[in-house]
């Protein structure tokens, strides 16, 4: 109720001032905000983790202390047990180095391999045996001879060389944190001093019958310490300057130095275990390990706290991992890790002190006949072995010393040293800052973990982050990105084209406004790339822009008035040699070109678009940051207005992303491919460039797109896009590539589409027939083909969400599909033909990849047969036909309709399809609910038919459920399925017969060109209802030529123009919806021509005097005003301001009706309110609510006054606006001298201009337009083919035609007669026997018999769908992290603290044409 009185106050405001208040307001123009159970979810989330980290580091670690506590020679265990039990442990000390060497030599073999400089590859063997052998020493040879409360503190002084470096190196930001490192070292040689003393008063006091041989154990276990401390030398050098080229070559062969050094490190734990126990001690009995049935407690026992270790080693350092990509490092990350220890000790003595008194201790009176009561029940089987062997080896301490207790309290002070030491080591973790999804290899420095030490090894492998490291993936330069939001439009509708507007000033709020804090860095433009955008009007000849871009125009006014209530400020219209450009500066700031293309001047259709913008803005933008002396200046006067609405940005915005793109590589250039329908959240693109950001081989990124509309045709494609990206686009992910990012919501990185053979040969015009399917019938599936063939990798993002239209007719869907399937099938074919090239390039391919493609493409090839079988199938079940004359009835459709499409017309095979799509719909109902009959009669389902039917939809549910944002996709899975035969058969069929017709097949409609067409040669236009399809059926008599011709963009060209009937034409917009004052002729010509101020004495109302450039390359006025001197602007300055005279430009017939339409702006209705929100605007955070009140009051006042007899719908005329600036400023003046705030009247006047600026007619300058004429000599002129080349093509397309459907006729047909003849054998002769079991267990007498064939296709498919399964699961945790990680960074809506002093301590650049730029702290 609130919000609907909002609304009628707003409504009401707009009223006072004009008859048509009423106004557009698109889903999604609110501002977004964080949604509650998102925050709880993240915090949940994060007590998991943290949970999760200190159980399995808990149950790692005292299932180490119990295995060591068992193999002691004191144990009260058998030597049979003892034996068995120490080889648990050197299980678990080889356990993760066995894993390790798996995933490096799968990296090896099937990811890259860099050979490997011997001499480092030396260095990190040594290092890595040494750290072998001090594990193995202390963890197999004297921590058996602890007891378990010194072998949990023992272990605390693996840091100590980590230390070391940390003072040597001084790696702390504040030099008083060398503190931590040195406390650390004093510690740590502490805790080893007390542990000499605690023994030596053992030995002294006769605990537990211990000699003198405990002192060489403890030497041995502090040299042990300090071997194991080597392991984590590379983190202390990482973050200085030593060594950065050998670590950094380190890097590429990284892999091949863990598959080595893991073999070494399995041999040299053998190695001591062998020496040891066999050689030294000779305690190793063969015959023991000779296990027998009543040895089953002691395989029990030792094989869980084996898998107990291994496992919870593995899972805590997992969860460790996630914990800092959430950004939750230290509630879980660094306290649950360095809790560990405390925990362990905490639990072992609640363990301790529970089985004392289970064991009636307190009768004994004191501990120590309590401990020597403990023997007796080393043969009774009261108690638990584990705890009974823990409360012995605790009774090993000083608590059992019959003269000193006190002395335990040394053992004690050892462990808080030891502790102490180990978190004052890592003190650094606490304070580390990670980026979202960070790689592990950014988090970690060694992809190894101790599972001996897993608390300890979790913390010192923490990668430092200091300021003097060099690194060259580190992350504080990846900050800084540009991103290019690309749209290109086809014809699209007016509410198409309010999404895609919706959506980038959405990204425009939530980048720019200042009010707002956001951690995310980015800048970027937004560019929409109109194809067809002119037609030529009948009367005159004239060449105008058409109702497409008429409605464009409306669009972006529109969308400018729910977001700011205002007209747009900022419009500049160019002329170009490819047709011409609009120049918005959006409300924050961030700019908006709309790029109008004349199919008479440049190529159409998509692919030529992209290619217009990669080259402009990666090749043309690039050059021109780089060598900024090499462009031209021009005499191009430019307006001061040309900046935010807010006044604040004194910068040309335009200039200012050319500034900033200076200092960011192509690396961290984004171009974002979009369609002229999608709509997207500012979430989508964030989730979008952190993939980028993060991985540096990454060369695209796709989001998940959902399909809009109504219709059962929109129902179909819903639960296909829902399962194509569930399950297909997620293995692809996971085990490889994705082989296609669409290009409606794409982001791809600059450097990836600027490599070789990407970009250039994406220009390459097709000439053949194949290169016409591949190359612009399925342009985005091309272009990732050519970037995977060049080594970049291709992710899905799950998490990002973007909605397009889709095709809501069935004949415009079944054309879009003509044109996807072949083009799907040609760049799959190529990326296999190229395979082995592929794998050794692309480290991210491998051969399995390639091997599960051809899996899958042989499945879509064998798709016809298989679904004509399944059909025979329905027929077998619903009317009991024998199975081989069911295949042959169910074969006939399918031929049929193969000669249908060869020989009827498009629209006729698409009305047949229709109607067979329907037949078979019914089928597929009956054979599913008489499937579930047959499983009912058979008592069972336990069937081939009917375990793959119940295993599927219990695998779509969990899959939907695992989705819970998409679950209910899953409800038009039963239309998805009742369509199968029209998706898989019949769309196959029209695609590959009609595989010769290379036309777009949507929206060919060009009501831009005038709605009423001569239908010459028209047999017959009906429209049609069949059921719930409109079909349109037309009979013509057009040739193939005429039809190729069409298909190449050249019907146009040679055709003479066609006539114009539109009367939604801007000429016709033109007319004024109320009385136009006399002058409004005056205003549109006025306003080209610079005026004198009458105050300032200014030339140029609205030169800017820095600016050279019209559009793409001003560099001297920068936001850092010691980037040039003012001498040298004040130089300028006498250059660079127009003539006057000189300043009327020669325009084409277009640009006269479209500033007509931004001059609406100043009309008074418009003008009232304009001024008062760029008043609210400007002052919005100076604090001064009254004085900006008052403001906004008086001034309304003024300009009533002023206008008093001009209509709210008249255009005011230049003298008109002359007189009215001079009244407000004026005005506004005495206002502010009266409330003693002259300091804001810069701002104010500012305002002013800004309201009353007309829209400007420019032209490019000459660096610019020379580079547009030379792309389109080069690359984009139209293509004018001969007659003989069309003849040519056709002929070729035919042909590859006809050997496509031939090889997929015969494999169908081979496949088909093949389970035809075993049909016709029977299955008594060839078939394989299942036994049948009842749902209660039972063994039926009459086992299923399954054809082998069948059964072999039954099995592949299941086994495909379990191979998707697993990977859709994997992506779905990683996506999990990647949004939780998003929503604990995401943007707050948050007013900034403002400080006024700052405002007045601001610098001001003497600048007479922009009457002194005021530059605040803020700004700079």
């Amino acid at each position: 109720m609130e919000e609907l009185q909002f609304r009628g106050k707003k409504r009401e405001g707009r009223h006072r001032d004009t008859w048509d208040p009423f106004q557009l307001n698109p889903i999604g123009a609110e501002k977004e905000s964080k949604r509650r159970w998102f925050q709880l979810a993240q915090y949940l989330v994060a007590a998991i983790v943290g949970l999760a980290v200190l159980t399995s580091a808990i149950i790692s670690k005292g299932s180490l202390l119990v295995l060591s506590t068992m193999s002691s020679p004191t144990s009260l265990r058998s030597p049979k047990e003892k034996q068995f039990y120490m080889l648990m442990l050197v299980f678990c000390l080889i356990c993760p180095n066995f894993l390790v060497f798996m995933k490096s030599l799968w990296r090896c073999a099937f990811k890259s391999f860099v050979q490997p400089n011997m001499k480092t590859l030396a260095f990190i063997c040594a290092i890595e045996c040494l750290v072998s052998l001090g594990t193995s020493i202390l963890v197999l040879v004297v921590m058996p001879q602890f007891d378990v409360l010194t072998n949990l503190f023992i272990s605390g002084g693996v840091c100590i060389i980590s230390a070391i470096l940390q003072i040597v190196y001084r790696l702390q930001r504040e030099t008083w944190k060398i503190l931590f490192p040195i406390c650390s070292l004093i510690l740590t040689v502490a805790g080893y001093c007390l542990l000499g003393v605690d023994y030596y008063v053992r030995v002294s006091s006769y605990v537990d019958r211990q000699g003198d041989e405990c002192f060489i154990y403890v030497g041995i276990g502090i040299f042990s310490s300090i071997l194991i401390s080597l392991c984590w030398w590379e983190n202390p050098l990482q973050a200085t300057n030593r060594m950065q080229e050998k670590l950094s070559e380190l890097d590429g062969f990284r892999d091949f130095a863990f598959v080595i050094s893991s073999i070494l490190r399995i041999m040299v734990t053998g190695a001591v275990y062998l020496l040891y126990h066999v050689v030294i001690v000779e305690s190793i009995i063969w015959s023991n390990f000779n296990l027998q049935d009543e040895d089953w407690e002691l395989v029990q026992i030792g094989l869980v706290m084996f898998f107990l270790q291994a496992f919870c080693s593995a899972a805590c350092h997992w969860f460790g991992v996630v914990a800092c990509k959430i950004h939750a490092v230290r509630m879980s990350f660094a306290l649950p890790v360095s809790c560990t220890g405390p925990a362990v000790l905490l639990l072992g003595l609640v363990l301790f002190i529970t089985e004392a008194q289970t064991l009636d201790g307190a009768e004994h009176g004191n501990i120590t006949e309590f401990c020597e009561s403990l023997g007796d029940l080393s043969h009774k089987n009261t108690t638990p072995v584990v705890l009974l062997e823990l409360t012995r080896s605790i009774c090993r301490t000083s608590l059992n010393s019959y003269y000193l207790q006190w002395p335990f309290g040394m053992l004690a002070l050892e462990g808080v040293c030891m502790w102490s030491g180990f978190v004052a080591c890592t003190y650094y973790v606490w304070k580390i800052k990670v980026q979202r999804i960070e790689r592990t290899s950014q988090l970690f420095v060694r992809r190894l973990y101790e599972s001996a030490f897993i608390d300890l090894s979790l913390l010192l492998n923490t990668k430092m982050k200091v300021p003097r490291a060099r690194n060259q993936e580190s992350h504080e330069e990846m900050q800084n990105c540009v991103i290019y939001l690309c749209a290109t439009m086809w014809h699209e509708t007016y509410d198409e084209m309010l999404k895609i507007l919706t959506s980038k000033f959405r990204l425009d709020r939530y980048r720019g406004d200042p009010k707002e804090n956001h951690k995310d860095c980015f800048d970027f433009e937004c560019h929409i790339y109109v194809d067809d955008a002119y037609m030529t009007e009948k009367e005159t000849g004239k060449r105008l822009v058409n109702s497409y871009v008429t409605d464009l125009i409306h669009v972006v006014i529109e969308v400018y008035r729910v977001f700011t209530n205002k007209e747009p400020d900022d419009v500049s219209i160019y002329e170009t040699p490819y047709g011409g450009r609009l120049m918005f500066v959006m409300p924050e700031g961030n700019m908006l070109y709309i790029h109008l293309k004349d199919k008479t001047l440049i190529r159409n259709k998509k692919r030529w678009s992209q290619i217009m913008y990669m080259y402009y803005l990666l090749g043309w933008k690039g050059y021109i940051v780089k060598n900024p002396q090499k462009i031209t200046r021009q005499n191009n006067p430019c307006r001061e207005s040309m900046v935010s609405m807010y006044g604040e940005i004194y910068l040309l915005p335009q200039h200012d992303n050319d500034y900033k793109r200076k200092f960011i590589s192509d690396d961290n250039t984004y171009i974002l491919a979009l369609d002229g329908d999608t709509d997207f959240q500012p979430k989508a693109v964030i989730l979008l460039v952190d993939r980028l950001r993060m991985y540096k081989a990454v060369g695209a990124v796709c989001g998940r797109i959902h399909p809009t509309g109504m219709g059962p045709m929109v129902w179909y494609q819903k639960f296909e896009y829902a399962v194509g990206h569930w399950l297909q686009k997620t293995s692809e992910h996971v085990f490889g590539s994705v082989l296609c990012s669409p290009g409606c919501f794409s982001l791809f990185r600059g450097s990836s589409l600027m490599d070789d053979n990407v970009m250039k040969k994406y220009t390459t015009t097709a000439t053949r027939a194949s290169e016409y399917v591949q190359y612009d019938q399925g342009e985005d599936r091309w272009l990732c083909t050519l970037l995977l063939q060049q080594g970049w990798r291709v992710e899905y993002n799950a998490a990002s969400d973007a909605y397009t239209n889709s095709p809501q007719e069935f004949k415009e869907f079944y054309n879009q599909r003509r044109r996807w399937g072949p083009s799907t099938l040609a760049n799959t074919l190529d990326l296999l033909h190229s395979g082995e090239e592929t794998v050794k390039r692309n480290s991210s391919i491998s051969r399995l990849y390639i091997y599960y493609q051809m899996f899958t493409v042989g499945s879509s090839i064998l798709g016809p047969a298989s679904v004509t079988l399944m059909i025979a199938g329905a027929f077998q079940f619903v009317f009991k036909i024998a199975g081989t004359h069911s295949i042959i009835i169910a074969s006939v459709p399918p031929v049929f309709y193969v000669f249908i499409c060869f020989m009827a017309k498009s629209n006729t095979q698409i009305t047949i399809a229709a109607i067979m799509s329907i037949l078979y719909a019914f089928l597929m109902t009956a054979s599913f609910f008489s499937i579930i009959g047959d499983m009912v009669i058979q008592g069972t389902f336990l069937t081939p038919t009917g375990l793959f039917l119940v295993s599927m939809a219990i695998m779509y549910a969990v899959t939907a459920m695992l989705h819970p944002e998409e679950w209910g996709m899953i409800i038009y899975g039963l239309m998805y399925f009742i369509c199968i035969p029209s998706g898989y058969l019949l769309l196959t069929i029209y695609s590959l017969v009609n595989m010769h017709v290379v036309t777009w097949g949507t929206r060919e409609s060009n009501k831009g060109e005038g709605v009423e067409k001569k239908n010459q040669n028209m047999l017959c236009d009906r429209n049609c209802t069949l059921c719930c399809w409109d079909m349109k059926l037309q009979i013509t008599q057009e040739t193939e030529n005429v039809m190729l011709r069409q298909m190449a963009g050249q019907t146009a060209q040679q055709a003479p123009p066609l006539p114009i009937t539109n009367k939604d034409s801007l000429i016709q917009q033109m007319e004024p919806e109320a009385k136009v004052d006399t002058n409004t002729e005056k205003a549109v010509e006025g306003t080209k021509k610079p005026r004198t101020d009458k105050h300032n004495g200014m030339e140029g109302k609205g030169s800017d005097a820095v600016s050279y450039s019209s559009d793409d390359s001003a560099y001297k006025k920068s936001i850092s005003p010691s980037v040039y001197d003012e001498d040298d602007i004040e130089e300028d300055d006498d250059l660079m301001i127009a003539d006057p005279d000189e300043t009327e430009l020669p325009v084409s017939d277009w640009v006269t009706p479209v500033k007509a339409e931004f001059l609406k702006k100043l009309t008074y209705a418009n003008m009232k309110r304009n001024l008062q929100e760029q008043i609210r605007y400007t002052l919005r955070n100076k604090n001064e609510d009254d004085v900006c009140e008052e403001l906004v009051l008086m001034l309304t006042d003024t300009l009533n006054g002023e206008l008093s007899g001009v209509g709210p719908e008249d255009v005011l005329s230049e003298s008109q606006l002359e007189e009215l600036e001079y009244a407000l400023e004026e005005h506004s003046r005495r206002i502010l001298r009266t409330s003693q705030m002259e300091k804001l009247e810069k701002r104010v006047t500012a305002a002013i201009k800004k309201t009353l600026t007309a829209p400007q007619v420019q032209k490019l300058d000459e660096g610019e337009q020379d580079f547009w004429n030379k792309l389109l000599e080069r690359y984009l002129e139209p293509i004018v083919d001969s007659k003989a080349h069309l003849e040519e093509v056709t002929r070729e397309l035919k042909s590859l035609r006809n050997k496509a459907v031939f090889l997929y006729f015969i494999i169908n047909v081979l496949w088909v007669v093949a389970t035809f003849f075993l049909q016709a054998i029977g299955t008594d002769v060839l078939s394989i026997k299942i036994p049948k079991y009842f749902p209660n267990g039972t063994l039926s007498d009459e086992p299923l018999q399954v054809e082998p064939v069948s059964l072999m296709f039954l099995l592949s498919f299941a086994i495909l769908l379990i191979i998707q399964f697993i990977a859709m699961l994997y992506h779905r945790v990683y996506t999990l992290i990647h949004v939780v990680s998003y929503r604990s960074t995401e943007k707050d809506y948050k007013q900034k603290e403002y400080d006024d002093e700052e405002d007045d301590d601001g610098l001001t650049l003497e600048n007479h044409s922009a009457k002194g730029l005021e530059f605040t702290s803020d700004d700079l």
